[in-house]
């Protein structure tokens, strides 16, 4: 048997096991740890508010089938199920661990902080934070074969490197612990996952892959415009291997699933405005935005009279964009 055979038919079997799972039913469970200061809990909450709406709404999951835990669930009551505290995220586990069936598809996905002591690294939460070792035991009840782990904090590779396993593909925002400044591939992950931009195949499913590739040139770009070292590299595994790469491939050793495996797929073609000037204009306002959050999230490694000013102009930008997309819609 030739090696090329042998590939083959190994990707077939990897797309006959995971097919079916797209199209069973996806769990979501959404937590936010600490956020540290108002600027990144609204950055925080605004990307869980997002993922949340997309997934209920966009992507048509059942709304009881979405756990959403917040650092503060009373700010947003309408969407938030609980308090991220360990004791409501074993709690959420255990309730994903009676809900899910072997072929459904399990979504975890992690916003906030996270450190690295040298040793262990840690998602930040209200009261005790959490480790990779917190996670496993929980990860080990779900009795999906489809599980999608996605930590977006800083200093979040550790995670990948011990909860790598046989049907999971672990996604982090760093590509090592010391990645320790807050990561803007969160906000660019979620995006991905709700914008038809992503959608290389143009199949109305925006698959694991897709989302981390996007995601992964909106944090170059983003630093590149703003002149700043890249700090953050994310790295995906779906193979098992506990090294993942920040290049997967559809037909490479880690990204073979993660090309698969998706929330779901778009139920209308809505959010962007039919008329084409519009839709450029609202594409430049959403770009406007990301841009104010990412700054505002590389903000300790700035001079402070640098940041002050582009986020001056950025705002000012901004503005302007509103106007003009107001005035072209009262034409209409």
């Amino acid at each position: 048997m030739t090696r090329a055979f042998f590939k083959m038919l190994t990707f077939c079997a990897a797309l006959a096991c995971a097919t079916p799972a797209a199209a069973q039913t996806v769990h979501l469970a959404v937590i936010v740890g600490l956020a540290g200061d108002p600027e990144h809990a609204e950055l925080f909450q605004r990307w869980a508010a997002t993922l949340v709406d997309g997934a209920t709404g966009r992507l048509g999951i059942a709304r009881d089938h979405v756990i959403y835990l917040a650092e503060q669930p009373e700010k947003d009551p309408k969407r938030a199920t609980g308090k991220s505290t360990q004791q409501e995220i074993e709690r959420a586990f255990a309730t994903l661990a009676a809900r899910a069936k072997e072929d459904d598809v399990v979504f975890v996905v992690l916003i906030g902080h996270g450190t690295f002591d040298g040793k262990v690294a840690k998602f930040n939460l209200p009261g005790p934070d959490m480790t990779p070792a917190s996670f496993e035991p929980l990860l080990k009840r779900l009795p999906s074969k489809h599980v999608v782990f996605v930590n977006t904090a800083s200093s979040s590779a550790p995670f990948l490197e011990e909860l790598s396993g046989p049907g999971r593909t672990i996604v982090t925002a760093t590509r090592t612990g010391a990645e320790r400044f807050a990561t803007l591939f969160g906000g660019y992950f979620v995006d991905a996952l709700m914008s038809d931009s992503a959608d290389a195949d143009k199949n109305r499913r925006i698959s694991v892959l897709e989302a981390f590739d996007a995601a992964k040139l909106g944090v170059a770009r983003a630093y590149e415009q703003e002149g700043i070292m890249l700090t953050e590299h994310p790295l995906l595994d779906d193979s098992g291997d506990r090294k993942g790469t920040t290049d997967p491939k559809a037909d490479g050793k880690n990204g073979r699933v993660a090309s698969i495996l998706s929330l779901g797929t778009a139920q209308s073609a809505e959010a962007m405005p039919a008329d084409p000037k519009m839709r450029v204009l609202y594409e430049e306002r959403r770009d406007l935005e990301r841009r104010v959050e990412g700054l505002k999230l590389m903000k300790s490694g700035m001079e402070p009279a640098r940041y002050a000013s582009e986020l001056e102009k950025l705002l000012t930008d901004l503005a302007l964009k509103g106007k003009q997309i107001r005035d072209l819609e009262g034409k209409k």
